[in-house]
């Protein structure tokens, strides 16, 4: 049973507030914020795009193949940063004069990830003058060389953001905040966020160069709707510099200037435009999108977002929720076989978890399933072809993914085919063969990061909130205090709670009144997916983690509890 911690505070004596509400104050500090500056969310404190490495010669490419009228591709990734930059440099490239750019993003399952050789060969029957990598490319060392054997001379642009490997691919240009030499502060930077300061770059050479005297000046905030969607998909911490990107395509997003494919997929997932906040992006359309691309082709994703008829893009999103119906069956038949694997290897700290009828689509997501219930990191692999199998890891706190594969690589080599990733999550292929001895190294690798106690999980809250917080107004003043989202996690709260009434429903979601104890008011709370229905309940008290929520129905708004967790003399039930 993990245990319940609050949150580690951050200078909280320090004479100057960082916000006059006291509770704000509070949750503030606990995420770091130190000076009230850093809540300072205007598009002009965004960090400079000079001081990313290679942005100038970027910048300087791409102004001659659209001065030039060159042929343009864009090679993105298959998920929902991918989709997102892709969008955002056709119609930021457009916007900027080229008049001829096209995207090709590869299909996993034909090939693979990135600027493979075979996607290379793909893009050379377009015969463009410059290739562009979004979000891919900086481990792409066998692509980069078959972009240079081209028959038809073809320039390469790699934008990415993902940790760079000791070789480095040969590019004429690559422009990466995490690549050796780059001082670009923001290093957590999405691929969609590397597309757009770019096409910044690109605007002012295009200016400096008098382009614009005879060519429409384009404005780049149109494209922070598509920016704010990428960013907070991709599970990037959300650092001062995110968190501005983000909160100014929420807010535009908000006051109606958002793009007919966006909208409709958050309709489709009934969201209401004026009342977005970042977790709609990461629960609602995000999933729409990276399902596309788990299942099928994200080229109808792609379209879908870059869609200008409101209809055409009704129907695209239609597509893509459909799908993404598709993937959650696949989901939860790959969860209930996982059991299995799980039980045996429970006693691993690293845990490895192969199915020979997995779809390795839909792995990276029983993955992050498995870790948020075992706390440990997981790895989950499904067969590919000819032998090998592909892994999908995602990690905890504490444990860096991608550092703990390069030090297998060196550990063993050859055993990883490639891999690739982040701290928090990262792919990989190997052969079936080598299926078992990976795991033992893996587990060894977590074993000597993790103790015991880590693996038992911990579940982070900013304490107990303040008897006379519940309220309608609380919920609305936190709700707008964001965005939040990676390592700026939105305010959850521990409390004790005698139970008045409960009801299930749907047969998964628990519907309760809670009184709080030492408090005054009964509160409604529901506790999603976490019954069945032949639940029983023989409990008067809960200790809950929760949020605070604004219900809205019918047009009446009031206070509700989101419960993420809660125990009762033995018993645990997440959300």
């Amino acid at each position: 049973m993990p245990n319940y911690i609050i949150r580690e505070q951050y200078d909280q004596m320090a004479d100057t507030k960082v916000h006059d509400d006291p509770l704000l104050d509070w949750l503030y500090r606990g995420r770091g914020v130190t000076e009230a500056d850093e809540l300072d969310y205007g598009l002009a404190g965004i960090e400079s795009p000079y001081t990313l490495k290679g942005i100038e010669q970027a910048a300087a490419l791409l102004a001659d193949s659209i001065e030039k009228g060159e042929r343009l591709l864009i090679i993105s990734d298959y998920d929902c940063d991918g989709a997102t930059g892709c969008a955002i440099g056709v119609e930021g490239l457009q916007g900027l004069g080229a008049s001829n750019v096209e995207f090709l993003v590869p299909n996993r399952f034909d090939y693979g990830y990135g600027l493979s050789p075979e996607i290379v060969a793909e893009a050379a029957k377009l015969k463009p003058d410059v290739i562009i990598t979004v979000d891919n490319g900086i481990a792409s060392v066998a692509g980069a060389q078959a972009v240079k054997d081209l028959a038809h001379p073809t320039k390469l642009l790699i934008t990415d953001h993902h940790l760079a490997p000791e070789q480095m691919p040969e590019a004429d240009v690559i422009v990466n905040p995490n690549q050796p030499g780059c001082e670009f502060p923001s290093k957590a930077l999405a691929g969609c966020g590397v597309m757009f300061y770019v096409l910044l770059a690109t605007r002012k050479e295009l200016k400096a160069r008098g382009w614009f005297e005879t060519h429409t000046n384009p404005n780049m905030a149109d494209l922070l709707d598509l920016l704010a969607l990428g960013t907070v998909a991709d599970v990037v911490p959300l650092d001062h510099n995110n968190r501005i990107l983000v909160r100014q395509g929420l807010d535009r997003i908000n006051q109606g200037y958002v793009r007919p494919g966006i909208r409709a997929l958050l309709e489709i997932g009934n969201r209401t435009i004026g009342n977005i906040v970042a977790s709609d992006f990461g629960f609602v359309a995000g999933p729409r999108l990276n399902a596309a691309g788990r299942l099928e082709d994200m080229t109808i994703g792609i379209n879908c977002l870059l869609e200008k008829d409101p209809g055409v893009a009704m129907q695209y999103a239609t597509r893509l929720d459909e799908i993404n119906r598709e993937r959650k069956v696949i989901e939860q038949d790959m969860k209930d076989s996982a059991v299995e694997n799980i039980e045996l290897a429970k006693d691993r700290y690293g845990l490895c978890v192969y199915r020979q009828e997995w779809h390795q689509g839909v792995i990276g997501i029983v993955a992050s399933r498995i870790k948020d219930s075992m706390f440990r990191p997981v790895i989950c692999f499904a067969p590919d072809s000819n032998g090998i199998i592909k892994g999908s890891a995602r990690s905890v706190k504490g444990f860096h993914m991608r550092d703990a594969l390069a030090n297998i690589d060196a550990k063993a080599p050859g055993i990883l085919l490639k891999y690739g990733g982040h701290a928090m999550a990262a792919g990989m292929s190997i052969k079936y063969d080598d299926y078992e001895r990976f795991c033992d190294l893996f587990d060894e690798q977590v074993k000597l990061v993790l103790t015991a106690k880590d693996i038992e999980g911990n579940i982070e809250t900013d304490g107990v909130l303040p008897k006379d917080r519940f309220d309608i107004y609380t919920a609305q003043l936190l709700k707008d205090a964001g965005p939040w989202g990676q390592h700026f996690p939105e305010p959850v709260f521990m409390g004790e709670f005698t139970v008045i009434e409960h009801r299930v429903l749907a047969d998964k979601h628990l519907k309760m009144l809670l009184h709080p104890i030492g408090g005054s008011q009964p509160v409604e709370a529901i506790c999603f997916n976490c019954v069945d229905g032949s639940y029983e309940f023989e409990w008067p008290v809960i200790n809950a983690v929760f949020k605070l929520d604004v219900n809205e129905w019918r047009g009446r708004q009031s206070l509700q509890l989101l419960i993420d967790h809660f125990t009762v003399e033995g018993i645990e039930q997440a959300a």
